[in-house]
């Protein structure tokens, strides 16, 4: 049997992991050293041990300082952690509907500066400047449309779950990875103490800038952050620890990586663990919560969301793009979801709301912080009361009751009475592409030659007017005009009701609110899509006025056609047809120049006869026949002097100048005023005290205008003109065959009928 031969050094009987320490390490016992040549003699062979030497790698950079500060807030071990304060306060981002708003800080500091430079006593201005600074931030802040929170929950530098966990905390120690092989720096895990008592906390982890947002992957978790925050609930649900997690994701990272390392596992396996857990969980929603992302850490006792956080199944902008085929419809996706705290509480969703700061969260992140740590201490000892049966009950019973409705409850009469109507549907799906059909139709109408498709155009002119009276409603809405314009309404309907005239200073109220609001209708966060549906309904409109016109010409036409062939052929102008041809063809002259006087007068007859025929046509058509042709016209065919016709424009144009100049004098002005005012105010169906108003202004008006123009020269100068017309007329003799038999008396009157319409 072979004999071992042991090394001269004699164990002690402690255990072999405890000598082989380094004696650095204060522990005696066997160096390492000591066992490099040792030799362990056998029968045949030595067995030589040597000790493993180790390569020289990059010393790990912990981030613990020197000199560790033992009076530190959170205690010695924050040093551990990698989340340390910016060294660079972070850049002011102001949100578009912010922008009112900066303004008014602009002109604060401008007058500090003045103040300052000058020396002068400016406080007034600034206290008064300060004041309105405020009111407008309540007024905005209080009156917030849902995508308007969407883009607070979205702020770059809204406080983040470490800043709030290091606000709340006496002592916090992050603890890290998944024991799979990586440490997901989306979520962060960690166990922290309040008021002496320690939970477990978990939560999203989001970037202060790019370069954290980098590092954190914008606060997306891929599987490993799941699995590491499953490891954290089993380890407080072991050790008795509330667990308290913080919401703030668009949502869990879906890239393929993600997909083949089971997302969708990691995430299932979260919810279905949390239902079982045996202590209270609190969920807070600090930013925004997207779809399974959040609610891989979100099945609680309580969910709690800061007052402009939001909690969606789906972005608004990815809604939008399924529903309206395009993301800028986001702000009607986001009132439609009911992502917002307060929209939530009242599905029951949400138990509770946590107020922020006028301006949001990031305007004072410590205030925001302790109403956090309010909310946490008030929740949890209302969670502690419960036991382990009474949580687990409570928790599934919170998730059951959502979206349960009872069927066959009879309503009660005064809750139906104050029941929402339900809207009226409006431009729903595709309106680009249903208004790209129907100009596709109207294309195919005008190459057949047929009418065009009028039904399908006005039921969508209809569709698209009322969504664009909805698009404004909303831009009002955003842009704290709704309340404006109620009480103009009311003003309005009361004036109305008291049958009175609009007084011209109510005119003018509206006019200057209309201007304000197109003024700050481009800040609103629909004015793109507003913008896109009035051009839309503009080319429609003007479409629709072209083929009714079209169509009115086509069968007036046609119906004249008609009319006037039932003239010719009737059996008496026959008759006299038959006869003037056979005295034409009798008297054996080829030419008109070369008939008698007789025989033209006979044709010249005839043809008047058909003419005053024709024209009683047209008037039992509601046409109105011009008995004599406008002054232009009628100088053309007379060829008059150009002298005469540059004298004619000359005095067109003074009279026009003098109508403007008499119209825009104030109290024509106003006379006309408060006849549009007057006209609309009747509608289409005016009653008869509304006639006499109207007849009254009108009269005014004309009798103000006439009297204006009769003060002129104006009136002598048109006689003169007259004069000089019937002048060059004699002169200028007969003209053509249809005038050799009218009289020059017969001239002048038609001329002086021209020249009285143009003064007129």
């Amino acid at each position: 049997m072979a004999s071992v031969s042991h090394s001269p050094v004699a164990f002690t009987g402690k255990p072999a992991s405890d000598l082989l320490r380094s004696s650095s390490n204060g522990v005696r016992g066997l160096p390492l050293r000591a066992l490099g040549r040792t030799r362990l003699g056998t029968g045949k062979r030595d067995l030589t041990v040597v000790a493993a030497k180790l390569r020289k790698t990059k010393k790990h950079d912990y981030p613990w300082s020197q000199d560790p500060d033992p009076n530190v807030k959170g205690g010695v071990l924050t040093h551990l952690s990698h989340f340390k304060p910016l060294k660079e306060k972070p850049k002011p981002v102001t949100l578009e509907f912010e922008k009112p708003l900066v303004d008014l800080e602009k002109k604060i500091m401008d007058v500090r500066k003045m103040a300052t430079e000058t020396g002068l006593d400016f406080s007034d201005q600034i206290i008064m400047l300060e004041n309105k600074y405020h009111q407008a931030l309540k007024d905005l802040y209080t009156h917030l449309t849902p995508i308007q929170r969407v883009n607070i929950a979205r702020h770059p530098n809204r406080p983040t779950f470490l800043d709030h966990v290091f606000n709340i905390t006496e002592k916090f120690v992050e603890l890290h990875g998944d024991r799979a092989g990586y440490d997901d720096p989306a979520i962060v895990t960690g166990i922290g103490t309040i008021d002496g008592k320690r939970y477990m906390f978990m939560g999203h982890q989001k970037g202060r800038n790019t370069k954290e947002n980098i590092m954190r992957n914008f606060g997306m978790p891929t599987p490993h952050g799941y699995r590491k925050a499953l490891r954290m609930m089993y380890y407080a649900d072991h050790h008795g620890f509330p667990i308290i997690t913080f919401i703030d994701t668009p949502g869990a990272f879906a890239d393929l990586k993600s997909e083949e390392l089971g997302q969708g596992e990691a995430i299932a396996q979260n919810l279905r663990t949390m239902f079982g857990l045996k202590v209270p969980i609190i969920s807070i929603v600090i930013g925004e919560g997207g779809s399974g992302g959040a609610l891989a850490i979100g099945c609680a006792n309580k969910l709690l969301m800061l007052e402009n956080a939001v909690f969606y199944v789906a972005s608004p902008e990815a809604c939008a793009a399924i529903l309206w085929k395009t993301a800028k419809a986001s702000p009607k996706a986001a009132e439609k979801l009911k992502i917002t705290a307060t929209e939530l509480c009242k599905l029951q969703i949400a138990d509770g709301i946590i107020p922020e700061p006028l301006g949001g969260a990031h305007a004072d992140s410590s205030w925001t912080s302790q109403r956090i740590k309010a909310a946490i201490n008030e929740t949890m000892d209302e969670l502690n009361k419960m036991n382990t049966a009474e949580l687990l009950k409570h928790r599934m019973l919170k998730f059951r009751k959502i979206g349960g409705f009872q069927e066959g409850i009879p309503i009660d009469p005064k809750r139906k009475v104050n029941m929402k109507k339900k809207e009226e549907p409006t431009l729903h799906v595709d309106l680009e592409g249903e208004v790209e059909k129907v100009k596709q139709q109207i294309l195919r109408a005008k190459e057949s030659s047929s009418e065009p498709p009028l039904l399908h155009l006005n039921e969508t002119i209809e569709k698209l007017k009322k969504d664009v009276d909805q698009e404004f409603s909303e831009a009002a809405k955003a842009l704290g005009f709704e309340d404006k314009f109620a009480a103009l309404r009311a003003d309005y309907q009361k004036i109305n009701s008291q049958d009175q005239i609009v007084d011209p200073a109510f005119k003018s109220k509206i006019d200057r609110l209309r201007e304000e609001f197109n003024q700050n209708l481009p800040k609103s966060p629909n004015y793109e899509s507003l913008s896109n549906k009035l051009d839309m309904l503009k080319e429609l409109s003007k479409a629709k006025n072209i083929a009714e016109k079209n169509s009115k010409a086509s069968m007036m036409k046609l119906e004249i056609n008609e009319r006037f062939k039932e003239v010719v052929e009737r059996q008496d102008m026959k008759d006299k047809f038959e006869a003037l041809k056979t005295e034409i063809q009798n008297s054996g002259v080829s030419s008109f120049e070369d008939l008698d006087s007789n025989l033209k007068e006979k044709i010249v007859k005839i043809r008047k006869e058909i003419e005053f025929e024709l024209e009683d046509v047209l008037k039992s058509l509601g046409l109105a026949l011009e008995a004599v042709k406008s002054n232009t016209t009628y100088l053309e065919e007379l060829s008059p002097s150009s002298e005469v016709k540059s004298k004619i424009e000359e005095l067109n144009l003074e009279i026009n100048h003098g109508i403007e100049s008499v119209i825009n004098s104030s109290d024509l002005k106003y006379k006309i005023e408060l006849l549009k005012l007057e006209i609309a105010k009747a509608g289409k169906k005016p009653n008869l005290e509304a006639k006499k108003r109207i007849a009254t202004l009108e009269q005014q008006i004309k009798q103000s205008v006439a009297a204006a123009l009769d003060s002129s020269d104006l009136k002598e100068k048109h006689e003169k003109l007259k004069a000089e017309i019937s002048k060059d007329i004699e002169t200028s003799g007969e003209l053509d065959g249809s005038l050799k038999n009218n009289s020059p008396e017969d001239a002048r009157l038609k001329m002086n009928a021209g020249a009285n319409r143009t003064f007129a």
